[in-house]
């Protein structure tokens, strides 16, 4: 099988979308600096996302294995030389209760990586007082800064902490003495960002208008359409939505003409009802006669119908298609199992 119709993964999607430096630059300038394009995409360059480090105890050491989504290293000339700061990108999904702690982690990966590489440099006394060897690290060594924003792609309203105090019970009496952890979050779904880039502003928006569930897929789905259509919604944007929504959607399917939102429904849409047949089948299986496997396909067509909000009209048509049935045989399925699906 070629590469090109394995399913899409939605990690490996957003981690090749915020790997363009614009679209990078454009995030952070807007979480940061309201918008103000203080970074500069010729500024970036990749750092390895390999955050993986040792915790030393005195009795023991543990490794610790960690990947970053995304950073970069960004470069700017000053007068006195090159200034530098590390920024780390990271994409959720779903609600992560301890994701303070969890991005705390990937800061410190990024910090020991830093103070291992910069120590072995250190392999005698020489020059270095005794303080400094046993620290293996100079009184003027300094590291480099890392900032990280975690953007969240779900459709339900983030109601995790973001800072580590937010995951903790602490006494009133003893708060301000234990230190904190504060993470930047995003939620995709809603939120203020001043965006430049042509290609984050209509994800952003295309975003907006998918997790809003407030609104009807059906009626979702036609504006999130009617959006691509006048805005010339650019391919890695379709593409990203499909990661961001954790849609396995077929590449194959964007090679065969030009990508649009329309294409992405229409692949979710067979996801979808590809998923509730197969349920519909295993639930014909499992009892038997008294529904058989073509009308447990039906079942499952017909649900995954209405869980996407299809017209009637056209789950009689995918009924028909499907099956192989007149348009007789495809009413009757949806008369006997409508109750059942909505």
């Amino acid at each position: 099988m070629s590469d090109k119709i394995q399913k899409l993964k939605p990690d490996t999607v957003l981690k090749n979308y915020w790997r363009n430096n614009e679209q990078f630059a454009d995030l952070f300038n807007a979480v940061l600096f309201d918008g103000e394009p203080v970074i500069k995409p010729e500024e970036l360059e990749d750092a390895d996302t390999d955050e993986s480090s040792v915790l030393e105890h005195r009795e023991y050491a543990e490794s610790i294995q960690a990947s970053r989504d995304n950073i970069k290293i960004r470069k700017k000339s000053v007068v006195h030389g090159v200034e530098y700061v590390l920024l780390g990108n990271e994409s959720q999904q779903h609600i992560h209760y301890a994701i303070p702690m969890r991005i705390m982690g990937y800061d410190y990966g990024t910090y020991k990586k830093q103070y291992d590489d910069n120590a072995k440099k250190y392999k005698t006394s020489e020059g270095m007082n005794e303080d400094e060897y046993l620290s293996r690290m100079k009184k003027t060594d300094r590291f480099i800064p890392v900032i990280t924003v975690s953007v969240y792609y779900g459709d339900k309203v983030w109601d995790g902490p973001t800072t580590l105090h937010g995951m903790l019970d602490i006494p009133e009496k003893i708060a301000r003495y234990v230190n904190d952890y504060k993470i930047l979050l995003v939620e995709a779904r809603r939120n203020a960002l001043v965006l430049h880039n042509a290609n984050n502003v209509d994800l952003f928006n295309l975003l907006e208008i998918i997790l809003d569930k407030s609104t009807p897929k059906n009626e979702a789905k036609k504006k999130a359409i009617q959006y691509g259509e006048e805005h010339q919604v650019d391919k890695s944007v379709v593409m990203t939505v499909a990661g961001a929504t954790n849609s396995k959607i077929d590449y194959n399917a964007f090679e065969k003409g030009e990508v649009t939102m329309c294409t992405l429904f229409e692949e979710i849409a067979k996801e979808s009802e590809a998923i509730g047949e197969a349920r519909g089948e295993a639930r014909g299986k499992v009892h038997g006669e008294a529904i058989g496997e073509v009308r447990g396909r039906a079942l499952g067509i017909i649900e995954s119908g209405y869980d996407f909000e299809l017209p009637e009209s056209d789950i009689l048509a995918r009924l028909q298609k499907k099956l192989d049935i007149t348009l007789q045989q495809a009413q009757e399925y949806l008369n006997l199992f409508k109750k059942q699906a909505v």
